[in-house]
């Protein structure tokens, strides 16, 4: 799957990823209405209302990116039924051509971990029949408690031929109450990206690891030193746009071939039409705003990158 996703970010020339993560604040009132018209005032409306929400998006954009990665949280907090509009979602893109990176930031031991590896990218035996749950491509997983936890994905992904960004260094600010804690005189996101690297070095595509990290934007210098400790990791960024980021901050993430990092972005382009630059477009053509930011995050990213020579 990491030469899927390394074909479609140079097919596209653009090394980005559109968070699906919807809050339903960000959904326009037209499409509310519309969602609780049919359903009303409830949990199958609020699906509705985001489902209605990506899948716009999604036709709006899909030709421009590679990936996708819709947060699995913005859907859990509807229950059941949202976690239907986030299937729906997954399929959608999928169908479209996407790469999808389900964010589930799953982290556990032993059988719980193979369920949730199984549940998201492999398969499930009932009876005589076998089938597969959410069927990303990619997962988000946390590694704090080692390989115990990492290992029934990796099993999964070498499979399946999926893949994995396994948290590292994070976006948030208050990351570094335990990621830059030292040990033995060097940060713990240090020692983390080490161990991505050795699970990584058994596990590769053509020219990458099909087991990759997440490193944040906001976070150029710690970025820069473990994309040299972690050189066969693809760098999954979050942090751009609404949190900081921007394209200048971002090249130390690539590699000199121009590849080994995807950036992510979501309100940033989901909620574009809300921002001053692309209020123009109004709520009634937000996917249009939502592929204009697109645009223009490409264009950054390219600028930066082309600068760097």
């Amino acid at each position: 799957m990491i030469d899927k996703l390394i074909e479609k970010i140079q097919k596209t020339k653009a090394p980005i990823v559109v968070g699906l993560d919807p809050m339903l604040s960000y959904v326009p009132e037209h499409v509310q209405k519309k969602a609780f018209a049919e359903y009303g005032e409830t949990l199958r409306g609020a699906a509705e209302a985001i489902w209605q929400f990506n899948k716009e998006i999604v036709d709006q954009t899909f030709d421009l990116i590679p990936a996708v990665k819709p947060q699995i949280a913005m859907y859990e907090q509807f229950g059941v039924e949202g976690m239907e509009a986030y299937k729906k979602t997954v399929d959608y893109c999928k169908s479209k051509g996407l790469v999808v990176i389900g964010d589930v930031k799953r982290g556990d031991i032993g059988s719980t971990s193979a369920a949730y590896a199984a549940g998201h990218l492999g398969k499930v035996q009932v009876g005589s029949q076998t089938y597969t749950g959410f069927d990303e491509d990619f997962a988000t997983v946390n590694p704090y408690l080692g390989s115990d936890g990492v290992k029934p994905f990796i099993d999964v992904c070498k499979e399946e031929k999926k893949g994995l960004f396994i948290l590292v260094k994070t976006s948030n600010p208050s990351s570094g109450e335990f990621q830059d804690q030292r040990v033995n005189g060097r940060p713990l996101y240090e020692l983390v990206g080490e161990k991505v690297a050795q699970w990584g070095s058994e596990h590769c595509g053509k020219t990458y690891s099909y087991i990759g990290a997440v490193v944040g934007a906001t976070y150029p210098e710690q970025g820069k030193l473990l994309r040299k400790v972690m050189p066969k990791a693809f760098i999954l960024v979050p942090g751009y746009g609404a949190q900081g980021g921007k394209g200048k901050d971002l090249v130390h993430f690539f590699n000199e071939d121009g590849l080994g990092a995807i950036v992510n972005s979501s309100r940033g382009i989901i909620a574009a039409y809300k921002q001053e630059a692309y209020a123009k477009y109004g709520p009634e053509h937000y996917a249009e705003a939502s592929r204009a930011a697109v645009e223009d995050m490409v264009a950054d990213i390219r600028g930066a990158l082309e600068a760097r020579g």
